[in-house]
């Protein structure tokens, strides 16, 4: 096989059709550029949806992984191993938190966070068997599994996979008072994204998080923060929560942990929430494997140095202000923080897809969400001229359907 169209033809007849890609095969990439198979080069712009944002093939990660093939690459956690302690303590450090515990996946993170937080209403806070509550958002995405379309608001994800998980209050995002009136003595914590990734790049209000902060403080509730897509450098700091100088009880981390190498997640806390686990009660055979730890141990040194933060803080200001030049010239609304929005195309010139589409025609590569949003989400090793590049193909887009 050699064109792009024997590539897809072949997967879409062998495989399930569960997700709806854009017609490209990408054959190899390098920082924020990826070339199919038929040698044409794009401009990525999606990031493996905040999995890449060190870059396509960062040297520092693709060394640490070279480096520990060829040494050891699974235990299993029956053993220790070498790169298990730097990681756990080195993660640990990064979210200001006592202990680690690793999984592989980010639905993986969330589930263990539901556990962790259950256990922790039970055996910490006192709340009577099988009545842990924990209040979650509209148009949240936390994952696939069947637990969290439990209480996913996306009737694509929702509908269809019942009998659902109970246990599960869905509150307004973005709405201090109604996780207020949704807090009772069974409630052990409150599970949200600091930006909502897949419902639009969604930022809540100004002092949204504080405020949630303080309410689980005050009810002795666990404030959860779902940081898969919004952490580690995409938003111009390490967390999005920094941005309001929140800490969590709990970080939810995924996707760039892995430095796009491998799937690495994990859920960090203090001993008092985290130490609720005990032997038997959870675990993963791969979760906190030495070729994940080494890879992860990479992407810690690298936020460790903040220059990327600064990067993406730097980058997205720029891009911000050019995508909002576009409002009123097909582009309804612009939303996000740091080197991440969600733009919003007038339903009356196109969808999301079609702009999706067109961008790729032009050598850029972005995806849709919910009808007529794109987002925008670099790898922050973007130069500033490919991103503004990428910023003058949408607008040319823009036009084509304004015609």
């Amino acid at each position: 096989m050699t064109s792009t169209e024997e590539f897809i033809e072949l997967s879409e007849r062998r495989s399930a059709h569960n997700y709806h890609p854009l017609p490209i095969v990408i054959h190899e990439a390098q920082g924020a550029w990826v070339t199919d198979v038929e040698g044409r080069r794009f401009l990525d712009c999606l990031s493996g949806y905040s999995s890449l944002n060190f870059g396509h093939g960062n040297p520092k990660i693709i060394g640490a992984a070279q480096e520990q093939l060829t040494k050891l690459t699974l235990t299993s956690r029956a053993f220790f191993h070498d790169q298990f302690a730097t990681f756990a303590a080195g993660l640990g450090d990064l979210t200001g938190k006592d202990m680690v515990l690793p999984m592989n996946t980010g639905a993986e993170a969330v589930e263990t966070a539901i556990k962790v937080a259950r256990k922790w209403g039970y055996e910490v806070k006192g709340v009577a068997s099988e009545q842990a509550n924990i209040i979650v958002m509209e148009d949240n995405f936390h994952g696939r599994t069947t637990t969290i379309i439990s209480f996913s608001t996306d009737p694509d994800a929702h509908d269809g996979f019942g009998p659902y998980t109970p246990g599960f209050k869905i509150v307004k995002y973005g709405s201090i008072e109604a996780i207020r009136e949704a807090v009772d003595a069974n409630t052990v914590a409150v599970l949200l994204e600091p930006i909502q990734g897949e419902a639009g790049v969604l930022v809540p209000p100004d002092g949204y998080l504080r405020q949630v902060r303080e309410l689980c403080t005050a009810e002795n509730i666990l404030m959860i923060a779902d940081e898969i897509q919004s952490g580690l450098g995409r938003t111009g700091d390490t967390f999005a929560c920094d941005h309001e100088s929140v800490v969590p009880d709990v970080y939810v981390l995924g996707k760039a942990l892995g430095g796009g190498v491998v799937p690495v997640s994990a859920v960090t806390a203090n001993e008092d929430v985290l130490g609720v686990i005990k032997p038997g009660q959870h675990g993963s055979t791969f979760g906190g494997n030495p070729l994940a730890c080494a890879v992860a141990n990479a992407v810690i040194e690298i936020l460790n140095t903040g220059e990327y933060q600064a990067r993406a803080r730097e980058l997205g200001a720029i891009l911000h202000e050019r995508l909002r030049g576009l409002i009123g010239q097909g582009v309804v609304t612009v939303r996000g923080r740091g080197l991440w929005a969600g733009v919003d195309i007038d339903p009356s010139l196109a969808t999301g897809r079609e702009i999706s589409k067109a961008l790729m025609r032009r050598g850029v590569l972005a995806k849709d969400t919910h009808g007529s949003t794109i987002r925008l989400a670099p790898p922050i090793v973007v130069s500033e001229e490919d991103l503004l590049w990428a910023v003058d193909q949408l607008a040319d887009a823009l036009r084509e359907y304004a015609g």
